[in-house]
């Protein structure tokens, strides 16, 4: 990996996990469900000119963008609102675990064994972090960031049966275009009418729809689709580790978080975990290299 495409990779997990300290800056002013509305609807309007509509598979992305979009962010972020950000990125990485089951249950997919060593081990971090006094009190956060993590695994099963025919940033796009008015909705009717929380809304508010929008989700995918395209998978996802590392530092630099003892010692065995099930030493190599 030369130097450029090392700078892109690390911009990915830069750009995502900064995405969980601006939405949880956005949170103090923002619902949940119409935070991420208005992102995927600044996201969607931006590139959708520039894209192809993919008829033939609309209807499958609408009932994957109800799945992967609506319900996981509405959980998530719901729980972040409740949580630490350094404790909420951390139980998102279980997704990774979720998503080795799922693909085991509905594709048929054997995980290997040290896969199987890997979700121990990652499940072991999340007891561990579920245990620590930053979680005590708000079990409702913590279950709702798990179950966000479980219907991306979920999404993630919908997703492989468009069998590869639908471009990523199209994907993306279209997920989006029918998951912006299915969230403004769902906040409309559990939030109230948002209309005073948007026309009061403050320039820095503002700042932290755009960061998500733009930065997180158009840069950081179309950063993440370019690594992927030119490197093998196994050397593109270890990168992806990185994304509570940013999350972390960043919530400590902007919101004065420290995480307990407790919590980066679960933290850590949680990415050990995750490490173990993405990592495949055998594909670091030049010859591997597709860029």
């Amino acid at each position: 990996m030369n130097a450029k495409d090392l700078f892109i990779a690390l911009f990915v997990p830069l750009s995502w996990g900064l995405g969980f300290v601006a939405a949880k800056a956005g949170l103090g002013h923002f619902p949940p469900l119409l935070l991420m509305s208005l992102r995927f609807f600044i996201s969607s309007i931006l590139i959708v000119w520039f894209l192809p509509i993919p008829k033939e598979y609309l209807l499958k992305i609408f009932y994957i963008s109800l799945v992967s979009a609506t319900l996981q962010y509405g959980l998530t972020f719901s729980g972040l609102k409740i949580l630490d950000t350094s404790t909420a990125a951390l139980l998102v990485q279980t997704e990774v675990v979720f998503g080795i089951i799922t693909a085991a249950i509905f594709l048929k997919e054997i995980p290997t064994k040290k896969q199987l060593l890997g979700i121990v081990i990652a499940c072991s971090g999340t007891i561990i972090l579920l245990g620590t006094p930053s979680v005590e009190g708000k079990a409702l956060g913590a279950s709702l960031v798990l179950s966000g993590a479980f219907c991306w695994s979920l999404g993630q099963v919908m997703v492989r049966g468009l069998n590869g025919k639908v471009g990523g940033f199209t994907l993306i796009c279209w997920i989006g275009i029918f998951s912006s008015p299915q969230m403004f909705i769902m906040s409309l009717l559990i939030d109230g009418n948002p209309i005073p929380i948007i026309i009061s809304a403050s320039v820095i508010n503002w700042l932290t729809i755009l960061y998500l929008g733009i930065v997180m989700t158009i840069l950081g995918y179309g950063a993440w689709f370019y690594i992927i395209s030119k490197h093998a998978m196994p050397v593109a996802m270890p990168f992806l580790l990185l994304i509570p590392v940013s999350a972390i530092i960043g919530a400590m630099i902007f919101f004065g978080e420290v995480p307990s003892l407790e919590v980066m010692f679960g933290g850590f065995i949680i990415i050990l975990g995750i490490g173990l099930i993405i990592i495949e030493p055998k594909h670091f190599s030049k010859k591997n290299n597709v860029g």
